[in-house]
């Protein structure tokens, strides 16, 4: 390891290498910089998946190719067997060796154990904490060593699921490196282990353990449980065997095996008062020893002071001592051996009681030897695991310790957690280093998850001070979570994540977010969660996309693929977050992104008759009245400019999906497309007074049938006269003669034709106001839409608009496209002529 670089680089994003030093003397070679070590990738199967652990961008997922996929796995050899044990095995802590106690007053439940399992019955020892439980466990799994074909196998249930259980007798049997099989193939392969499973710490029953015991049936399992754990259920077929304490003369000799000498009469009565007050528990005796033998040392220590003086290089603990002789350390008191932690820890070095105070701030969990000269600060703190074995403070617990039942009470009690803050921020700090450095696998990493998931779930909470930017959590769940991925831990990998995931919210570190929703997603699409995977998976494509973040958008969307496919349900029609929609096309109609109904507000009918006004509709916004007689929406505010801005492929799109709703809507009234109030086609500007309506030159290629102005004079010869026909939209749609309004004489509003005069070739007096909104756009292709007829006072205002209209003519909306003037209105001498402009 290089203590000197703190950047994560093996599982987390690279850090820059920092420069080497120049050398302190010029004779010595430049060995050059270093270069960054990459973020190192991990390919493993699971299932039919092949995951690619990736930690800069997220995992990727893909069907695994047949090339790929592992063959059946084959059973682990006898060496191979045994390596596995010893990894599964407590470390032995530095130092002198302890000498192993003797299992008292056990031989009964040792005899029941071994010749139930023997039958190929599956027992539960349940016993309180500090009962002898791994002990006892320890020595039955040597009387059964050959009892099945596969042998003995040691699992731990702390924090652990029957699912995480499963996978973890199919590696310790099987050779099957990064190979995590689906359901059915590990289903298959765990119904051919027989052997005799030595379950230590379970933490569940009922249901949960009926799936363990039907997933194994060729096993036979030894539980070791607390009487808290709930009960099998009456089909399990599992019998309990019940572990009491001590009697009085085993604890004696217990104790006395603990100190290494004869009790006096005087010890063996206060044994006698904490036999009574424990209820014989073996933990109490072995630490009631610890205390005997820190009190001899200190009476030795007094005697080797007074005889050989404070400056002679004598060891305290190796000076003779007689126990005659008089001394003045008293015994601990009743209270004092009943809950002896904190005078335990008072008489130990400072290493094992700054080692203790993590723990405690820990949830209990002991960090690795390996790992306590970093977060202690002292290079011979990795003893103070000797300390605190040889104490009775700290039991195994797997392949890791933690401390004793009871003793993270006491040290609580004792004012171990008034720094536990500092000590959770030291020991995550050192954590993220650790895990995000190259020369650390996988194993070492899921082999120290118990302290490193205390470490991120105790720190997530808390507040992300300014110096932890970017937060400490957030930085261990990044470079600890790959590392459970590729060492099959998933368990612990789905724990740190969600914990990650919670401290990116709170530190505000949105492309952290995404990238724990990403994983969160792998997870569960491996898991065979679809719905959890989709939801996850669009929550990070949508933070992902806000970032611009374009190679993890990618790798989203590839899963989210793969889990639409597996789930046979098609991928949403609308976009996703931060998605972008795709322009509308001339020969496509474009929707409103929220939907077409509130493009069409239902209007209330006028009291009078309206007139057909032709017109066209804006492209996102009908027109509407406000309550104060003020046009809103783009008729306000349209000119010149709207008029050359409409132009263009998404008006064509517009007028398509309107010409297509009013040639397939009924004749309803009360349907919203009947009460649409429109804009007038062309109006007269404010600068020319032109009427003109010029086409626009991307409207060649308009693929909707429309016709333009009358070129039928009609009966008297003259085109704009009453009796000339009226033109048609499409050529199948005929309109009826009741489609169009007639128009009423000396109406204003409704231009004529702006190249036609008017047949009395009059001109518009200051009465007339033609309507003061111009045409959104400047096509040819209008559509008449139903108008109603202005009131008085709505004709006098110079911002009068048309609105629907209930004329007898029948209903509006059959009206066809016409032209800017149509036949019946160009007799109207009323009318504006194009060549004037009126305010």
């Amino acid at each position: 390891m290089d203590p000197n670089h703190t950047g994560p680089e093996e599982y987390g994003h690279g850090g820059d290498t920092p420069r080497q030093r120049p050398p302190r003397e010029s004779l010595t070679s430049d060995l050059g910089q270093h270069t960054p070590v990459p973020a190192r990738t991990v390919q493993l199967v699971s299932g039919d998946f092949l995951l690619t652990v990736n930690p800069v961008d997220g995992s990727e997922i893909e069907p695994c190719p047949p090339a790929e996929r592992p063959a059946r796995p084959g059973r682990l050899t006898e060496s191979e067997r045994a390596e596995v044990e010893r990894a599964a095995a407590p470390p032995l802590p530095p130092g002198p060796a302890q000498p192993a106690l003797p299992l008292l007053a056990r031989q009964d439940e040792r005899e029941s154990l071994v010749r139930l399992l023997a039958r190929g019955r599956s027992v539960r020892l349940v016993g309180p904490g500090g009962s002898g439980r791994t002990r006892l466990l320890d020595v039955v799994a040597e009387d059964c060593a050959d009892l099945a074909p596969d042998g003995v196998v040691r699992l731990n249930g702390h924090r652990r699921t029957a699912d995480d259980l499963v996978h973890d007798l199919f590696h310790a049997v099987f050779d099957a490196p990064l190979h995590r099989p689906d359901r059915d193939e590990l289903l298959e392969s765990v119904r051919e282990i027989g052997a005799v499973v030595v379950l230590d710490d379970l933490e569940f029953g009922g249901a949960a353990l009926d799936e363990l015991l039907d997933a194994t049936p060729e096993c036979a399992f030894l539980f070791a449980a607390t009487p808290d754990v709930a009960d099998p259920s009456a089909d399990a077929g599992v019998e309990d065997v019940e572990l009491s304490g001590l009697d009085r003369a085993a604890g004696l000799d217990l104790l006395g095996h603990a100190v290494g000498r004869t009790l006096t009469d005087e010890e063996a009565t206060w044994a006698g008062d904490l036999w009574f007050e424990s209820e014989g528990l073996p933990l109490r005796f072995v630490q009631a020893g610890a205390l005997l033998r820190q009190r001899d040392r200190l009476r030795a220590g007094t005697s080797a002071v007074d005889e050989f003086g404070v400056f002679e290089d004598v060891r305290p603990d190796e000076a003779p001592y007689d126990p005659a002789d008089g001394d003045e350390v008293p015994l601990p008191s009743l209270g004092e051996a009943a809950a002896p932690a904190p005078l335990l820890a008072s008489r130990l070095s400072a290493s094992a009681r700054a080692t203790l105070r993590f723990a405690v701030a820990l949830g209990g969990e002991v960090p690795h030897q390996a790992h306590l000269p970093a977060l202690v600060g002292d290079t011979h703190a990795d003893a103070a695991l000797g300390e605190l074995v040889s104490c009775g403070l700290v039991s195994p617990v797997g392949a890791r310790y933690r401390l004793a039942a009871g003793v993270p009470a006491q040290l609580e009690a004792a004012g171990y957690t008034d720094d536990a803050d500092a000590r959770i921020r030291e020991a995550a700090q050192h954590y993220a280093w650790w895990t995000g450095h190259p020369s650390v696998t996988p194993e070492r990493v899921c082999a120290e998850s118990d302290a490193i998931l205390a470490a991120l779930t105790a720190l997530s909470p808390l507040a992300a001070g300014p110096a932890d930017e970017p937060s400490t959590a957030v930085r261990l769940a990044r470079t600890a979570a790959p590392a459970f991925a590729a060492g099959l831990h998933w368990s612990a990998w789905e724990r740190a994540l969600r914990a990650g995931a919670e401290a990116a919210r709170i530190a505000g570190d949105v492309g952290e977010q995404a990238y724990f929703h990403h994983e969160l997603g792998i997870h569960a699409l491996c898991a065979g969660q679809l719905d959890r995977a989709r939801a996850e998976l669009e929550a990070s494509i949508g933070l992902r996309g806000a970032l611009a973040d374009k190679r993890g958008t990618v790798a989203g969307r590839r899963a989210l693929a793969l889990v639409a496919d597996r789930s046979g349900v098609p991928l949403a029609i609308a976009p996703t977050a931060a998605e972008e929609v795709p322009e509308a096309h001339v020969e496509e109609s474009a929707s409103p992104p929220r939907g077409v109904p509130m493009a069409f507000p239902d209007l209330q009918p006028p009291a009078d008759t309206g007139l057909v006004v032709p017109g066209v509709v804006p492209p996102a916004t009908v027109p509407q009245r406000t309550k104060d007689g003020v046009p809103g929406g783009l008729k306000g505010l349209a000119k010149r400019n709207l008029v050359a801005a409409g132009a263009g492929a998404l008006l064509v799109a517009v007028l398509g999906t309107v010409v297509t709703l009013g040639a397939t809507s009924g004749n309803d009234p009360a349907s919203p497309s009947e009460n649409v109030g429109v804009n007038p086609s062309a109006s007269q500007g404010l600068d020319d007074g032109s009427l003109d309506a010029d086409p626009a030159a991307g409207n060649k290629g308009d693929t909707g049938k429309a016709t333009s102005r009358p070129t039928d004079p009609g009966p008297d010869g003259t085109l704009g006269t009453a009796d000339d026909p009226t033109p048609t939209a499409t050529e199948s749609d005929e309109p009826s003669d009741d489609d169009t309004g007639s128009k009423e004489p000396g109406e204003p509003g409704e231009p004529d034709e702006p190249d036609e005069p008017t047949p009395s070739g009059t001109k518009p007096t200051q009465s007339q106001k033609p309507p003061t909104s111009p045409s959104p756009s400047p096509t040819e292709t209008e559509t008449e839409e139903p108008t109603e007829k202005p009131t008085e006072s709505e004709s006098e205002s110079p911002t009068g608009e048309p609105t629907t209209s209930d004329s007898a003519s029948g209903p509006a909306s059959s009206a066809p496209i016409e032209t800017s003037a149509s036949a019946d209105q160009s007799t109207d001498p009323g009318t504006p002529d194009g060549d004037e402009t009126m305010i």
